[in-house]
């Protein structure tokens, strides 16, 4: 085995800080302990523990800190002097690990562990640091060994204690406090107590993180679901993949589980497949799996037991196995907790956590999760079946009373009281004849709805049962299904009209005094006036087809068929609201296919007043979703909005969940562009779960949960619009080139608010590659620059450096963005010089500056010098001479530092560094001056350039000249109106004045 060098294990040590946590950093870190040891090197040592007990803390590894933690504290003993200030303080901070540690390893006896913490105690106290820290360790293990009266006592005396540089951060503490509430039965104060960490006031490397997850169901248990929703989201893109935090992820998990999310526990659950293994840190084990196993649960009280989980030790388990396997695994650990502590406490509670109930049914998140399949049927029982009680008659009857009675008003909730009727049927001795054939005729009406090979022979049957039992009003209608079932199947025209016309003279058979024939016979004419339209656009395209012209026979048709509707409205509009409601949305329709707007308003707006007016507002929806639309299109985006809650409203009695997600979109839709995200947000979450429901999740869902993340960035809720846009972003992307572009270009954006560089650059330049080959070279452009911005943001200099050369190649391209250019160019400068400040880094800079500066001093075109353009010449000049004070701090750095290796390879004579100060002095002044002459607006910048040289002044040796230039602006300044300058700014100059007369 080869031995490292100090300068290798050195290198591995600063390699290994800055890797992402887990069992790969915890090797390595194992590897250099090892090897700093056999090198004979205290220091060297001490380092390496060091480094390997904070690699296990940030992993599922964290009790195997016990070990090198007791080593470094041997090292301490023998000689506290070797330690520095700060090595003395972080091993003192361990030792609160190492308590935890202790609290979450069942195999340390309880009077080690004790022996610990008195340990701690002492040590603190010797140190001078305060109790609190201790107390605090002590507070958590009086909890686990179910000691509540010393929990209560070290929790006095943790908040009584006084805080030092040895206490935990705010938000850690708070963490801690409110978990405590929350055991305590009080999750009101508890939430109270975390507000400041959930808000975002108080933050550290783990937090919000872990409160976000543990706030969960305390939300849920007081009902505010909309929060509980909201931390769902952001907490889980935090703690999502992180080793250390396998706890939070399986709260997140649980929280799925308990909502009505089974599927994207699923999901969650998949992304951390790899930590289903046992895991070194048993009470994360027992936390993590916790969470896992109240899906489990969940998912096989469903009926999905038989679906595949995830493998566990490299062998694949369904749901109901993962969970036995589980579940078994986590009880030994408990039970070795509770023999550790001589307490039931750690089962009790995780049994009670792994058996608990829905705390909802269904709280919609906004994301996009595959739904379950449909649960695998029971088996069948081995013992003979009960027997069905028999069905009540008189129930039965007011049932079927109930169904009649919707289905001829039309009701949506008429298909579910005839489901109902043909359940109970099923279980009858006896039934009426006609009950039964209107079961049948609810069936026939079902296949024919969903274009059923065997439909018509369905319908055919029921018109022969009605006939055979002298309902000749029902034949008829039977009749007019006919028709449509062959429209729907592509039967002839010829054919189509026959069935028409044989229903129109079913319907004028019926006798005259028959209550329903003139409404039988005005819907057999509405129908056919309906198909007729359907039956001359096929023949219309079979025309066009053969060569003859369409366009005009289109028009034509559109005429006649407006003709045939008009004199339809006219006939009943005093008898049948409710046809003439029909009639009249389609005279709005024909309008809008005519490109005629205005005229389909008050159209649409009719047909809406007459279905509420006929008692069917069920009715009144598609008119109402449909006309607030064309508002909009009209700029009239009030009345869309009264329009489209008006829609709403009525959709109460609607059973259709496709109709109940469009007229939510459209109101979101209309609501986001008047400013009102909040509500906008809500309609759209609710209606992609509507639309996951109608199945096309894949099409109106995603430009729901589109919208859904347009509301929250708008509420500057950034994380959940970034997590709700990639859990759809696969379906949106199938919806054309434009929103593809549109949507990667979002995300981008959202995640470079976030703080995201890397993953930002990715979706710019995947939007990208998408307008590759357009002809307009702009949009590459634009999208190619932000991808350079965040891989610069992202440190990735040579990346960042390739995409601004493809950004600047298309500007020119275009032809007509100089400010663009000129910004790529400054960009280029500053990257010449990043990773080094070098004479040759500097030279390119300089040439990159100096052609941005002529690019903005070559007139374009015809137009007059647009101010624009003078801001951006200032701001060249302003950050030329900023890197060339960069160049010149680094010679003027090396001078001060006595190692000479330090510094540039060749350093500047003073007749250099003065000539390149006067040309900084020259460039802010060139600068302010342009900005003096653009006026207020740009008050600040001129401020910094003059700022900025009268420093570069005093280092010429002239600190007058300096100061005079701030005192010329300063009483200029004065004499300007009241509040028209920036409050800072004279302070501050009059700081400096101070500073170089001083």
């Amino acid at each position: 085995m080869s031995t490292m060098t100090r300068e290798e294990i050195e290198q591995g040590l600063q390699e290994n800080r800055f890797a992402p946590g887990g069992t790969a950093r915890n090797a390595h870190a194992e590897v250099l302990a090892a090897a700093a040891e056999a090198s004979g090197d205290s220091e060297l040592f001490r380092d390496a523990l060091d480094n390997l007990i904070n690699s296990y803390l940030y992993s599922s590894e964290s009790t195997k800190m016990l070990v090198p933690f007791a080593r470094l504290l041997q090292e301490y003993d023998k000689d506290p002097g070797a330690f520095s200030k700060g090595d003395a303080h972080s091993l003192f901070w361990q030792f609160k690990w190492v308590a935890t540690a202790i609290s979450e390893s069942p195999e340390i006896p309880l009077e080690s562990a004790t022996g610990w913490l008195d340990q701690m105690e002492r040590r603190y106290r010797i140190a001078g640091y305060s109790e609190r820290p201790v107390r605090e360790s002590e507070l958590w293990f009086a909890d686990v060994i179910g000691d509540d009266e010393r929990a209560e006592r070290a929790y006095a005396r943790w908040q009584a204690a006084d805080r030092d540089d040895m206490s935990d951060c705010h938000a850690c503490e708070l963490n801690g406090q409110g978990h405590y509430a929350m055991l305590r039965g009080d999750d009101a104060r508890a939430l109270e107590v975390w507000q400041p960490v959930l808000a975002g006031d108080k933050t550290c490397a783990e937090e919000p993180h872990r409160v976000l997850a543990t706030a969960l169901l305390p939300l849920l248990r007081l009902g505010r679901f909309e929060e509980a929703r909201a931390q769902h989201l952001r907490g889980y893109r935090m703690a999502r993949g992180k080793e250390s935090l396998l706890p939070s992820v399986g709260k997140h998990i649980e929280f799925c589980a308990l909502t009505g999310n089974e599927p994207r526990g699923l999901e969650i659950l998949a992304e951390h497949a790899a930590h289903v293994a046992p895991l070194a840190n048993l009470d994360d084990r027992l936390s993590f799996h916790g969470g896992v196993l109240v899906l489990l649960r969940r998912l096989k009280d469903l009926g999905h037991g038989h679906l595949p989980a995830v493998p566990y030790e490299g062998v694949p388990r369904t749901v109901a196995e993962l969970y036995e396997v589980l579940r078994a695994d986590a009880l030994d650990i408990a039970r070795r907790f509770d023999a550790r502590n001589g307490t039931t406490r750690v089962s009790e509670r995780f049994l009670a956590r792994i058996g608990g109930a829905p705390l909802v049914d269904v709280l919609p998140l906004g994301v996009r999760s595959a739904a379950l399949p449909q649960p695998e049927p029971a088996a069948a029982p081995v013992a003979a079946p009960v027997p069905a009680p028999a069905t009540d008659g008189a129930a039965l009857a007011e049932l079927v009373r109930r169904a009649r009675a919707a289905r001829d008003l039309g009701h949506p909730g008429s298909d579910g009281l005839w489901a109902e009727v043909a359940a109970r049927v099923g279980t009858a001795d006896a039934v009426d004849p006609l009950v039964r054939v209107d079961v049948a005729d609810h069936r026939a009406l079902a296949a024919a709805r969903a274009g059923a090979g065997d439909a018509a022979a369905l319908v055919t049957a029921v018109r022969d049962g009605y006939r055979a039992l002298g309902r000749e009003e029902r034949a008829a209608l039977s009749e007019l299904r006919l028709a449509s079932v062959a429209a729907q199947s592509g039967a002839a025209p010829g054919e189509i009209r026959e069935l028409l016309a044989v229903a129109l003279r079913a319907a004028e058979a019926l006798e005259a005094d028959e209550p329903l024939r003139g409404r039988r016979i005005a819907l057999a004419e509405l129908s056919a006036i309906r198909l007729e339209s359907y039956l001359r656009s096929l023949e219309a395209t079979d025309a066009h087809d053969h060569g003859h012209g369409h366009g005009h026979g289109q028009e034509r048709a559109h005429g006649e068929l407006a003709a045939e509707l008009t004199a339809f409205v006219a006939s009943h509009a005093q008898s049948l609201p409710d046809l003439v409601a029909e009639a009249e949305e389609m005279l709005g329709r024909i309008a809008l296919s005519e490109g005629d707007p205005e005229r389909a308003v008050p159209l649409l707006a009719a047909a809406a007043a007459r279905a509420i007016a006929a008692g069917r507002p069920w009715q009144a929806v598609d008119p109402l979703v449909l006309r607030a639309g064309v508002l909009m299109s009209l700029g009239r985006p009030e009345e869309a909005e009264e329009a489209a809650r008006s829609g709403l409203a009525h959709a109460g009695e609607l059973t259709d969940a496709e109709q109940q997600a469009v007229v939510r979109l459209t109101l979101a839709d209309i609501l986001l562009e008047r400013a009102d995200a909040a509500e906008a947000a809500e309609l759209a979450l609710t209606a992609a779960h509507w639309f996951d429901q109608a199945g096309l999740t894949a099409d109106g869902g995603a430009q729901a949960r589109l919208l859904l993340a347009r509301a929250y960035a708008h509420q500057h809720r950034n994380a959940d619009a970034a997590e709700v846009l990639r859990s759809t972003l696969p379906d949106l992307l199938e919806h054309g080139e434009q929103q593809a572009l549109a949507v990667r270009e979002f995300l981008g954006d959202l995640l470079r608010e976030l703080g995201e560089p890397r993953e930002a650059a990715e979706q710019y330049l995947l939007a990208a590659e998408l307008v590759k080959g357009w002809e307009d070279p702009r949009p590459q452009a634009g999208l190619a620059q932000s991808a350079a911005d965040q891989l610069s943001e992202a440190r990735l200099t040579p990346e960042a450096v390739a995409a601004y050369e493809r950004a600047l190649e298309l500007h020119r391209l275009s032809g007509d963005a100089p400010v663009a250019e000129v910004r790529v160019l400054r960009s280029l400068a500053w990257l010449a010089i990043r990773e080094e400040v070098s004479a040759t880094g500097v030279a390119r800079a300089r040439a990159l500056m100096a052609e941005a500066a002529g690019i903005l001093e070559t007139p374009q075109g015809d137009a007059p010098e647009s101010p624009e353009l003078r801001s951006e010449l200032a701001q060249t000049w302003h950050q030329l001479a900023q890197v060339l004070d960069r160049w010149v701090s680094v010679h003027v750095q090396e001078d001060d530092d006595e190692d000479e290796e330090s510094g540039p390879a060749e350093a500047l004579g003073d007749a250099e560094l003065t000539a390149l100060r006067l040309e900084e002095v020259l460039l802010w002044d060139r600068a302010a001056g342009v900005y003096t002459d653009l006026g207020g607006d740009h008050l600040a910048e001129r401020f910094q350039c003059l700022n900025n040289a009268a420093w570069t002044e005093r280092e010429l040796g002239r600190p007058e000249a300096g100061a005079a230039r701030l005192s010329a602006l300063i009483e200029e300044l004065r004499t300007w109106p009241e509040g028209s300058v920036p409050e800072w700014i004279l302070p501050r100059a009059e700081r400096t004045v101070a500073h170089l007369t001083d």
